[in-house]
């Protein structure tokens, strides 16, 4: 159903989402040249059938860590961590998976490439990077980002990183995203050149345009401020997760003490001897596995700390919205003023105070010829700012289509994450404690038998 031309002097309205589009996807072949045309392609959102499009051509890991020194651009020594991308064939013809591509990227190329992707897909719930330094540690655990243990769970989010754009509908097909995977060299010249960074909203211009837009989307108010409530929330849980995980640890440790008290204990008892050095080994036991377990639930909180930074990528959106809708009352202001001063040059009237008014008063009328000359060029003008001014209103509606459609899928992979990340720990969390309950009923039969 065709709904009437939006008005120029209102909010951007999103217009009604309609179903993507079922396209066949190409043979193996086809990759290169279809990531060839990912930009053009990009805005729509009917492109691909399949969020798994490249997961279906290819697998993509990174394998390794690995230290390095080298120089920086200021020409100075620095230690840094590299990362060992690996991709793999799957449509290989005898069945088997075969190494087609290997190259080692550093932290701040992964960086270089996010960004790119937020410029050029601004409508996009752009994926985020796992944290740059650790945050939310509990007191045993290392800060350093050197330490091997975080380099390891970055190396995993990293990972989890590219396979969140290779299976996204748009952003698996950019170009700059498969060359980061396919071209070691000179990769970096080729995104620079792409100029991303001159088309990059500044920092002050959005913060702008969020005090000064006049008639704001509501559904991205609220978006935003759940985006702020979800920070909010999922960073108190992390809190309260290594503090839990500080005293839990603490308690398990304090069980080595019934360990060596019950070994010293059976040295002295002939008849008791067996049953308390028994005990005392399975108290042993049970202190020592606080380390594997507080390890395997750092991999729970790292999937908690995806989501609060992706908050900030639905903030981003909220942002450019914001923005396209500053620049859209802007467009209008400036055509109805461009209006009422060819009105008051016809009519020879003026409405309110202005310079030309009072240079008017000071210095005469203009001559007819003069006032046609301002009134022929005022209409140019009007007319290429009603041109414009549409072209805002389409622009601005493709965007919110777009956007919000991409935020349903974002939706729909957080609940589905989410409610998977927290049933996980959960179980793991029985399974802690059933493992206690284990090595108390054995150092109960340990005393029964003594």
């Amino acid at each position: 159903m065709e709904q009437a031309p939006p008005d120029p002097e209102r909010q951007l309205q999103p217009a009604p989402l309609e179903p993507l589009g079922h396209s066949d996807t190409g043979p193996e072949a086809a990759v290169r040249e279809e990531a060839e045309g990912a930009r053009e392609d990009g805005s729509g959102l009917g492109t691909m059938t399949e969020n798994n499009f490249w997961l279906k051509k290819i697998e993509i890991s990174v394998s390794e860590a690995e230290k390095r020194t080298g120089r920086n651009a200021m020409n100075m020594q620095e230690t840094y961590t590299a990362y060992l991308i690996e991709t793999r064939s799957v449509e290989h013809a005898d069945g088997q998976s075969i190494l087609t591509d290997s190259l080692w990227r550093r932290y701040s190329e992964f960086e270089l490439l996010r960004n790119y992707l937020l410029v050029y897909y601004p409508h996009i719930v752009v994926p985020p990077l796992p944290e740059k330094r650790a945050e939310f540690v509990w007191h045993k655990l290392s800060a350093d980002n050197m330490d091997p243990d975080f380099v390891e769970r970055r190396r995993i989010g990293l990972e989890n990183f590219l396979l969140r754009v290779a299976s996204h509908p748009i952003l698996c097909r950019d170009k700059i995203f498969y060359l980061f995977l396919t071209q070691e060299g000179n990769w970096k010249e080729t995104v620079n050149e792409t100029g991303f960074q001159l088309k990059a909203d500044s920092r002050l211009k959005a913060l702008n345009a969020t005090f000064r837009v006049k008639n704001p989307d509501k559904r991205f108010i609220e978006l935003k401020h759940y985006s702020d409530e979800l920070q909010s929330v999922i960073s108190h849980l992390l809190r309260v997760r290594a503090r839990v995980a500080d005293r839990l640890y603490g308690v398990y440790k304090v069980h080595g003490n019934y360990g060596r008290v019950f070994s010293e204990w059976s040295a002295i008892e002939k008849e008791m001897g067996d049953g308390l050095q028994s005990a005392g080994h399975h108290m042993d036991v049970y202190a020592s596995s606080i380390d594997d377990i507080l390890e395997d639930e750092e991999h729970y909180a790292d999937q908690l700390k995806e989501y609060l930074f992706y908050a900030e990528a639905l903030r981003a959106v909220c942002r450019k919205h914001e923005l396209m809708q500053y620049d859209l009352e802007m467009a209008a202001q400036d055509l109805a003023s461009k209006k009422q001063q060819c009105e008051e040059l016809a009519t020879g009237t003026v409405r309110t105070f202005s310079l030309k008014g009072m240079t008017t008063k000071l210095f005469g009328q203009e001559t007819p010829e003069q006032r046609e000359a301002r009134i022929k060029v005022l209409e140019e003008q009007i007319n290429e700012g009603e041109q414009q001014l549409k072209s805002k209103n389409l622009e601005g509606r493709e965007f919110v289509k777009n956007a919000w459609a991409d935020i349903e899928r974002f939706k729909e992979q957080k609940n589905r994450d989410l409610k998977e990340a927290l049933i996980s720990y959960a179980i793991m969390q029985i399974s802690m404690c059933k493992k206690g309950i284990q090595v108390w009923t054995n150092a109960k039969e340990c005393f029964s038998k003594m």
